[in-house]
């Protein structure tokens, strides 16, 4: 099955800017809630800022594992343009909230969009490029997400305390995303050959004999590194203001933190279209783990604690999406949306959790160093979920009579 060039360029461009808005989007709320904290608008207070934070993830987990199997039913193409859509459109309101419980529920609703968008995206880059490259595939679509949290760092320092701005900039780009989705994205091919085979896929199957022992440890694995994800992209700016670092310092901390993030997509994905998927998890796992551990300490030196805080992006966010690679082996392509849906939900109840033991943590005044501490131990049990994946050739065997489409997995 071949795809021409131009398709396949399009289709790769506009699942990396879905992304972008993704990341764009989610991490507005961690840099702006130093601000809403600060002048107490609407009434903000912590246990405030950690109900929205939790809700808006509620909303992206319940999107992804809604949204997933729908994809495989549906189509790539009309959930993505959907889903880009629904999260534009909420957060283009979210400013114009009257109070507190209104700003949650904008929150809610953008996340529902929010949810599909990476499963989907992740998807389709996965069934447009040969399976061989399917970890950079993941990778390279990710790097989307941390440019757009390295913008909107960049528009928060920028902005300061009017942080509107960063609202109604990412729900304008979205909606200027969409007509150019509806006119030059085009349906997967996969997706189109896989609807003509008889065999049919439920979300039931992915606990089955089959897939059982890779579903549980991707589960696992995609959990914990959401966790880390969405706890240091919401809380990290005020983790660091809790250890005595100035705002300026905290703000420009997540943004070096993307920066290295992005770095760590590239190296990951190249790496592990090389050598494996798994090992390099393994070792991104563990690094990540070491190194968030080494943040618990307060560092005087600026530019050692850039240098820390670059490493721990590199290792600790493309850690997860290493997983997504190997659910895009894993699984055929009549599975693949559900398969990717239900990974991407179950990890959102860690990014759920993340915040809301960060920001717990805040709220008890004991966030530095402890919530490093809590960190550090969540990358080790990500390490541990790799693990209990089973050497390339045990897994390949186990998924190989589904479809010719994992032709790939030799990981």
């Amino acid at each position: 099955m071949t795809t021409s060039p131009t398709r396949s360029a399009w289709t790769a461009v506009l699942c990396w800017l879905t992304v972008l808005l993704e990341g764009y989007d989610l991490v507005a709320l961690g840099a702006t809630i130093p601000t809403l904290l600060k002048t107490g608008h609407l009434g903000f207070t912590a246990a405030g800022a950690t109900a929205v934070a939790t809700v808006s993830l509620v909303g992206v987990a319940v999107g992804a594992a809604a949204l997933g199997p729908l994809t495989d039913r549906f189509g790539r193409r009309i959930m993505l343009i959907g889903s880009v859509l629904l999260f534009s459109v909420f957060t283009l309101v979210l400013p114009l909230a009257p109070n507190v419980a209104t700003f949650g529920v904008f929150r809610f609703v953008a996340g529902l969009g929010l949810g599909a968008c990476m499963p989907v995206a992740l998807t389709v880059m996965s069934e447009n490029l040969p399976a061989r490259r399917r970890a950079s595939a993941s990778t390279f679509t990710m790097t989307g997400y941390h440019v757009g949290a390295v913008l909107t760092s960049l528009l928060a320092l920028a902005a300061v305390e009017n942080w509107h701005v960063l609202f109604y900039g990412g729900g304008i780009a979205g909606l200027l995303v969409v007509p150019i989705m509806w006119w030059k994205l085009p349906e997967s091919a996969a997706y189109l050959e896989a609807k003509q085979d008889a065999q049919k896929f439920s979300v039931r199957d992915l606990i089955g004999p089959k897939f059982r022992r890779i579903s549980i440890a991707v589960w696992t694995g995609s959990f914990m590194g959401l966790l880390l994800v969405y706890g240091l992209n919401t809380w990290l700016p005020q983790l660091m203001r809790t250890a005595g670092y100035p705002l300026s310092t905290s703000i420009t901390l997540l943004l070096v933190l993307n920066i290295g993030a992005v770095i760590g997509l590239v190296l990951a994905g190249t790496i592990a279209d090389r050598f494996g998927i798994r090992p390099i998890a393994r070792i991104w796992f563990g690094a990540g783990a070491v190194l968030l551990a080494l943040l618990s300490l307060k560092i005087g030196n600026s530019f050692v604690l850039n240098a820390l805080v670059l490493l721990t992006g590199v290792f600790v966010f493309s850690a997860q999406v290493l997983i997504y690679g190997y659910v895009a082996h894993a699984f055929p392509a009549q599975a693949r949306g559900t398969a990717l849906g239900m990974t991407s939900a179950i990890g959102r109840l860690g990014s759920i959790l993340g915040p809301f033991v960060t920001g717990a943590l805040v709220t008890a005044g004991v966030a530095y160093p402890w919530g490093f501490y809590f960190f550090a131990v969540v990358a080790a049990l990500g390490l541990c979920a790799i693990l209990l994946l089973g050497s390339g050739k045990r897994e390949a065997a186990a998924v190989a009579p589904a479809s010719p489409a994992q032709e790939g997995l030799q990981h």
